[in-house]
């Protein structure tokens, strides 16, 4: 039975990309800059968890845990439960911190039906193309950087025919960047 008034979490994905649609490795070709921090800021307000996979979690763990609490997205991540989708992992230093249980599918599907906010899916862009091959993705947000990268991982490889519905469009002026905001159709 559903209580009345609840709600299924969201599963909230942020990424940068570059034009040619290069997801990975952003800090070598990004940059970032306090209109961008204040977007990243507003987006945790509502999430209360965070989704990651494993080269994401390995690189979070040698930058975050040492950062202020002054630094928002380091005071979220740090105190935030991390579900961590792992099939090589064992142990898992970083505070609050634990292998997502099951499948994919299942262990998304048990952590939308806990009590809390959005859980919040920072980079992990080959968990990302997982999550919305299976439609498990509810928003997908992407800040556009104007660069042509050239190679790399690619977030839509391999999900031809996957529809989106833009639900938020937003200009950086100081980078040029383009941030979407993407739902399920």
């Amino acid at each position: 039975m559903v209580e009345s008034g609840y709600r299924m979490r969201n599963v909230v994905a942020g990424l940068a990309i570059s034009l040619d649609g290069v997801v990975e490795r952003p800090s070598a070709w990004s940059r970032f800059d306090a209109e961008m921090g204040a977007m990243i800021t507003e987006g945790l307000a509502g999430a209360d968890a965070v989704l990651i996979g494993t080269s994401t979690y390995r690189e979070f763990c040698e930058i975050w845990p040492g950062q202020p609490d002054s630094v928002a997205m380091a005071a979220f991540l740090n105190a935030a439960p991390k579900y961590v989708v792992t099939s090589t992992l064992t142990e898992f230093p970083w505070r609050n911190s634990s292998r997502l249980e099951g499948d994919l599918r299942g262990g998304v599907e048990r952590l939308r039906a806990m009590p809390g906010g959005d859980i919040l899916v920072p980079g992990s862009p080959r968990l990302v193309r997982s999550l919305l091959g299976l439609g498990l993705l509810d928003r997908l947000n992407l800040m556009i950087h104007p660069v042509v990268v050239g190679s790399g991982l690619r977030l839509f490889d391999g999900l031809a025919g996957l529809r989106l519905a833009l639900r938020d469009v937003r200009h950086l002026r100081a980078s040029g960047a383009v941030a979407l905001a993407y739902g399920r159709e």
